[in-house]
């Protein structure tokens, strides 16, 4: 019997992400925050992709006044507040509209107020460092995927069977190590 997983939300306050990763934090000292935008929504849409999860980043439109819209990037959807609408007040509003039975939400923040109030509305919690270490054993396991793949061909193509490769392998250690 095949078991459907639920659908995957996770809604991430962008500034926060920047202010908590060390290499978008310091894009960000730089006066490059344009670029360290650019960078989590290029990180976090490797991650949406692997993990098979909808991705909904919010930034606070204060520090980027006038703009408000909402659009997709790299298969993710991008939403700036309005003016006067923190990223925190945004996710708060829109959590409930995403919750059902058949869908999970959580919410990507380290701010302790705003993680409070998405867990007293039923969404679960995820600290910045929490989502950055898992991105980075997401990274890990997508390079040792890719690597699996290379050699699932270079075996596929090679002329040589498994033991005879073990064999060559062991000559060519011995080699380079005596």
């Amino acid at each position: 019997m095949t078991r459907k997983l639920k659908h995957q939300v996770l809604f991430v306050d962008g500034y926060n992400m920047i202010g908590a990763w060390p290499e978008l934090n310091r894009l960000k000292k730089q006066d490059k925050l344009s670029d360290a935008r650019d960078q989590l929504l290029f990180i976090l849409s490797n991650y949406a992709k692997y993990k098979g999860i909808e991705i909904i980043v919010v930034f606070d439109a204060q520090l980027v006044p006038g703009i408000q819209q909402t659009y997709d990037k790299y298969g993710l959807t991008v939403i700036f507040t309005k003016e006067d609408e923190t990223a925190d007040t945004y996710i708060e509003r829109e959590v409930p509209n995403k919750m059902n039975a058949l869908t999970t939400v959580r919410v990507a923040t380290s701010d302790l107020a705003e993680q409070w109030v998405i867990f007293s509305q039923g969404a679960l919690r995820v600290s910045a460092r929490e989502l950055f270490n898992s991105i980075k054993e997401v990274e890990k396991e997508i390079h040792s995927d890719t690597q699996d793949y290379q050699y699932q061909n270079l075996r596929r193509n090679s002329p040589w069977n498994q033991e005879q490769v073990k064999t060559l392998q062991e000559l060519f250690d011995d080699l380079m190590y005596h």
